[in-house]
């Protein structure tokens, strides 16, 4: 593990589940730790793709841009805990 997601959500649509995200993922090992990249958006969390933008970041990640894809890889329906998987794409200066 190279960091952690810390953030928040809320219920945002009508029609499906899906959640308006912000969070950001927090590195805390290696030549990137304690910089960060801020994620902001719509996630269909029942989507096989699910891609929100990246906002911005500290650190390393100064003023990044760029997008963040995500699967669920499990979710167990009874506690509603969820593993998800994050790819991350980003330009900075």
């Amino acid at each position: 593990m190279v960091g952690r997601a810390q953030g928040i959500y809320s219920l945002a649509s009508l029609e499906e589940v899906g959640l308006l995200m912000t969070f950001n993922f927090v590195f805390t090992d290696g030549k990137f730790n304690g910089s960060t990249l801020n994620v902001l958006g719509h996630n269909p969390v029942f989507h096989k793709y699910r891609e929100m933008p990246i906002v911005g970041g500290s650190g390393a990640f100064r003023l990044a841009r760029g997008i963040a894809t995500a699967r669920t890889v499990s979710f167990n329906a009874t506690t509603t805990d969820a593993v998800a998987e994050y790819h991350v794409t980003a330009m900075h200066y």
